[in-house]
This record gives C-alpha cells, structure tokens and sequence, in this order.
C-alpha cells in the first residue's frame, strides 16, 4: 500500500519513531493511542512496510489477526492502521542523528535535511542479514554468491532468478524459505548445510520447506570452499567435529552455480551506538527496561532491532508496548519504573526485557544455548532459592521461548535480582 498523500512534515513531534516496518508502524499506532497528537514514522526505502513486502509466502499474523496472511498482507494491515490513526509517514528519509532533547535529523530527497523536534524517540530499525563475507568462507569470490534474503527481493520483487543450481549455507528461516521458494520456481536445491547439529529455524519450516519437498538437510556440516572465475562453479563443503572444526579428509564438491547465505540476522543498531546506548553483548541490541525503554530517558527500542523474533506477531506486540509508553512519556503521563534486574542464567543466552516490576505482567522472551527435552524454566534468586519453575516439553535456540510473568508468581520475593535458567528435568 503505498501513501500518496503530500508529506508536508510539522516542525514538531510527540513520537517520532525510526523504522516503517511492522514495529515501526505498530509503535506508531499505540502511541496514538496513548494520547500521542502528533506522531511521525520515518522509513528510508521508498515504500514503509520493512521485509514484509518481500515476504509473499503465508504464516503471518495468526496470534495478532487470528488469521493466516502474506507478508505484504500484513504489512498493509499495519501500515492501514497508521494512516487512518493520523500518523504521517515519510519514506525515503535517512536517520542522521538524535540530539539529546529528542531532536531528530534527517535527509532525504523530497525534504532536503531537516531537524524535527519530538518528545520521545522510539527505534525500530529492524535487522540486516550477515553475510559470507563476515563469516570469512575460504575461496574464490565470483558472482552467485547472494544472502538469503538479497535472493527473496530478487526473486519476489524483481521477479529474476538468481540462479539454476544452488546450495544454502545455514538453515535459517529465509533459507529454509528460499529453498521451497526456488524449488518451485524450477531451480535446484541440491542441499541446505548447517553447521550446528541442529537445524537453525522453525520446525514448520524445516517440515514444510524442505522435507514437503525432499530436499537434503545435512547438519554439523559446513561450506568450506567457493570455486568458479567469473560465476560460482561448485562449493567444497565438508563435516565437522564436535569443536565445529571442519574434518578436510571427509570433504566433498558439490557442483552449483549460486550459493545463498542464510547464517543469521544482526540488529541494525549503528545509530544506538552513536547515541551510546548500552547494548546487551549477546543480543547486540539496546538494554531495555520493562516498558521498552533504553538507557536513555524517552528513548525507547522494539523489534529486531532489540533482539531477533521468530515470528512477526511477537515484533507486533512489542512495539505497541514500546509505542504506548513512549506516548505516555510524551504527554506527561507517569511512566511505571522497574525493581528486578533479569540475568540470564544455565542455557539461557539471553533475556529481554533486562529489567522487570514486581507488581505489573510482562511477557519476557529468552533464547537457550542448546537443545533440552524435557526441561525446566526456572526462576531463582542468586543464593539459590527458586521462585517460580515451569515445566517445557523441550527448547531449542531456533525457537523464542515466551515467559508470561506475573506479580503473583513474585508474591514473597524481595530481591533486587533474578536468575532465568533453562534446566534438564
């Protein structure tokens, strides 16, 4: 859907939030909502809606809608939202800077450079994919080599294929994805290879991407060679051991004209490193608060610049909950503070948000180190004493695990910190 209405920008702002893809939108919404008059989404592509728009295939928004939508289905639905709620969207705009006062800098072709003054800033600026250069693939570098998503805009927006023979490198969702997509489009996948010993996305997907149409999954095995002049010619994967060290006497070639990549996502956060944010190591994304606020006051982060979510519809709830305390922030309203710092204990990689409240809920997402089956999430206090255990069929750091946290599961507790931790049962 795109807004062809004459983007005439206010010289100030309640909200301003950076990022027009489904957590931008979605923040947007709820700040209007909040009581937030004037609230401003800014995009740097020329059409807001972020990678929904590339991402035709269903499974969106069953937990948000209740139904199952196409990615630019739901982005349209978002985007809708915005629009009738009174949020000016302004796309093919760049992010320069945010001053302290919530000033907030931007270019762009139709507006030239700008300073706009906002009460409170929400980012959103989504993830980038990592690519095989950063990784650091051994060989020749020729053309056909492409991530997984760079190979979906192509093949979905520009309707080009990127090539006739391919293999994946990672079992993330976009390759996994990409490998049902390119398959049905004539192309063959002559194998995804995973490095860990398990594979990297949803369970749906390794079912309905690749076993649906049998194509090889190989596990604890990498790419370790590119070969070709002028265009990818074959790969040179091999396994590896339990220190994930490739075993080069078990190697084999495996002719293909293009490799994908699909080796994870990072959280765009150059401008919260500008702004000097603190960022969580493990999650490279903003340290947040319970209501989604940084370190910074009126700063606030949701979405994959955050952490990266499974699933749109969690992207979608953590913005309105960013978005509402930002306009609440804006307008004076009182804003709730936290008492409880989360730390992330055994097989838990991370959790978000850092900090928590005894007296309101809270969804807190968290990843796991490796796969458990069964398991107990567990809550406990640094000497030992356990608060709250839940019981999980099993875990997998492929799949966010969701933690609905109530005052009444804290009724007696009076630290100032807990451990989360994920333990076999």
């Amino acid at each position: 859907m795109i807004d062809d209405r004459p983007h005439l920008l206010r010289p100030a702002y309640d909200v301003a939030v950076i990022g027009g893809g489904p957590a931008g939108l979605g923040a947007a919404v709820a700040a209007r909502e909040a009581g937030a008059e004037r609230v401003l989404v800014i995009d740097r592509d020329t059409e807001a809606g972020g990678v929904l728009l590339q991402c035709i295939h269903s499974g969106f928004g069953l937990h948000r809608f209740g139904e199952e939508l196409t990615g630019p289905e739901y982005a349209q639905r978002v985007l809708s939202e915005a629009l009738d709620d009174g949020v000016d969207v302004v796309t093919d705009a760049f992010v320069l800077d945010v001053a302290p006062d919530h000033s907030v800098t931007i270019a762009s072709p139709r507006h030239g450079v700008v300073s706009l003054q906002a009460r409170a800033t929400v980012l959103a600026m989504g993830a980038r994919e990592r690519t095989h250069s950063a990784i650091r693939i051994p060989g020749d570098r020729p053309a056909g080599v492409f991530t997984a998503g760079l190979a979906q805009r192509l093949v979905n927006i520009d309707g080009v294929l990127p090539g006739r023979r391919v293999a994946i490198l990672g079992s993330g969702d976009i390759g996994l994805i990409m490998a049902r997509r390119l398959t049905l489009e004539g192309v063959e996948v002559v194998g995804v290879f995973e490095l860990l010993p398990h594979p990297n996305g949803l369970s749906r997907n390794i079912v309905q991407c690749l076993h649906d149409f049998d194509i090889p999954l190989h596990l604890s095995t990498t790419v370790v060679g590119i070969h070709g002049r002028d265009r990818v010619e074959r790969v040179t994967v091999a396994p590896v051991d339990d220190a994930r060290q490739p075993i080069m006497g078990r190697a084999w070639d495996v002719p293909c004209d293009t490799l994908l990549v699909s080796v994870g996502l990072i959280p765009e956060n150059e401008l919260s490193q500008e702004l000097r944010l603190r960022i969580d190591p493990t999650t490279m994304g903003p340290v947040v608060s319970s209501t989604m606020e940084t370190s910074r006051d009126g700063l606030f982060a949701c979405g994959n610049v955050v952490h990266i979510h499974d699933l749109v519809d969690f992207v979608s709830a953590e913005a309105e909950l960013a978005g509402r305390h930002a306009g609440r922030y804006a307008t004076g309203q009182m804003t709730p503070t936290d008492n409880v710092r989360l730390l992330p204990g055994a097989n838990v990689g991370y959790c978000v948000p850092h900090t928590v409240s005894t007296d309101r809920d809270h969804v807190v997402y968290l990843r796991v180190r490796t796969m458990l089956d069964p398991c107990l999430l567990r809550l406990r206090t640094p000497d030992g004493t356990v608060v709250h255990e839940r019981k999980l069929r099993y875990v997998a750091p492929a799949e966010m695990v969701n933690l609905k946290l109530r005052p009444s599961l804290l009724q007696g507790f009076h630290g100032d910190s807990l451990i989360v931790e994920v333990v076999p049962r």
